[in-house]
């Protein structure tokens, strides 16, 4: 399925020899249609995808139902928890993203044309990276083209990898998901991620020269999302260790409230080593944090640039990509 030579119709793929397909956007097809797709293969539930379009449940389920009336099609069939799609709701799935990929880029060329800047890149990335390589990238790109704008979101690879899918992220920094086909991706290795345990100045656990496994289930916890790559991690020491998990545990992506909790009560944290260090620097009470001495390492799944296959980079995009590439090889160990 494709657009015609003129845009102004989708076509089957049987009927490219042809102008005598069925037209999609006269038979109703909208933006809001290719909108509903793509958020209901993100989040596998009509109402989260309702949710994220902020539309009430019922209107997205009767968009799903036009849909299909349109296309003649099965897109979806209900699971015990949710919906997935089936090959045809997947195919007119990831067309529907790289038609509103193509439609951002016309926002975005026409945009940096008017403005007389030099475009915008979106970029995605884990923690440790976000610190050491994308910092110094953005800090290069933005003295040497002042034009361009660099949108940055840091949160977990599973996160990302689907953001990137529905092009909302050009490139990222992170991890392909267990549970996504890595042939979707171009995948680039560029570092290992170490993370420590931190906690605030004054903690009982800092009277200790060495910390072991043994010592932290009676404490708080402040953990990264269930399944995400470092709280498991953490989980496997423990478990490997025949020590019990911690009981009393909050869960939270941010870096910010993740700092506030520890800074506040006796609560333990594992986060990246280089966002550790880079808090512990930077004074106030935020600097009031201790990276625990420990008779363990924590050593995570290496990450990598990744971009989607057959999606070209814009420019700006690339020339960052690029910078953060060659800075990676610089602080590569030898």
């Amino acid at each position: 399925m494709r657009l015609d030579d003129t845009g102004d119709q989708f076509l089957p793929d049987e009927s490219l020899d042809s102008l005598e397909g069925i037209g999609l956007l006269r038979s109703g097809l909208k933006l809001s249609h290719l909108r509903m797709i793509t958020a209901i293969e993100a989040h596998k539930q009509v109402s989260a995808a309702a949710e994220a379009l902020n539309i009430s449940q019922p209107a997205a389920s009767r968009m799903l139902t036009e849909m299909e009336t349109i296309l003649k099609a099965q897109l979806c069939e209900r699971i015990s928890r949710g919906v997935t799609l089936t090959a045809f709701g997947r195919a007119f799935a990831r067309r529907a993203r790289t038609i509103l990929l193509e439609l951002r880029e016309v926002d975005r060329e026409l945009s940096a044309l008017k403005s007389g800047t030099g475009g915008s890149v979106f970029l995605g990335s884990v923690t440790a990276p976000a610190i050491s390589l994308a910092v110094p990238a953005i800090q290069q790109v933005s003295a040497a083209y002042p034009g361009i704008e660099v949108n940055v979101r840091v949160e977990t690879s599973n996160v990302l990898a689907r953001e990137l899918l529905a092009a909302r992220q050009d490139f990222i920094i992170a991890r392909v998901p267990d549970d996504l086909n890595p042939r979707l991706f171009n995948v680039t290795e560029i570092g290992i991620e170490k993370a420590c345990l931190i906690v605030r100045k004054g903690h009982p656990l800092t009277e200790k020269p060495v910390v072991g496994l043994a010592d932290l289930p009676r404490y708080d916890w402040v953990f990264q999302p269930a399944g995400t790559l470092l709280r498991r991690r953490i989980e496997e020491l423990f478990i490997a260790a025949g020590v019990p998990l911690p009981a009393t545990v909050v869960n939270t992506s941010s870096i910010l409230l993740t700092t506030a909790i520890v800074c506040g009560s006796n609560a333990i944290a594992p986060v990246a080593r280089d966002m550790a260090n880079f808090v512990a620097d930077v004074g106030a009470q935020a600097g009031e944090i201790v990276i625990l001495n420990t008779d363990f390492e924590i050593d995570i799944k290496p990450y990598s640039l990744i971009s989607v296959k057959g999606r070209a980079l814009p420019p700006s995009a690339k020339l960052l990509y690029d910078l953060i590439w060659q800075r990676s090889r610089m602080v590569a160990p030898d």
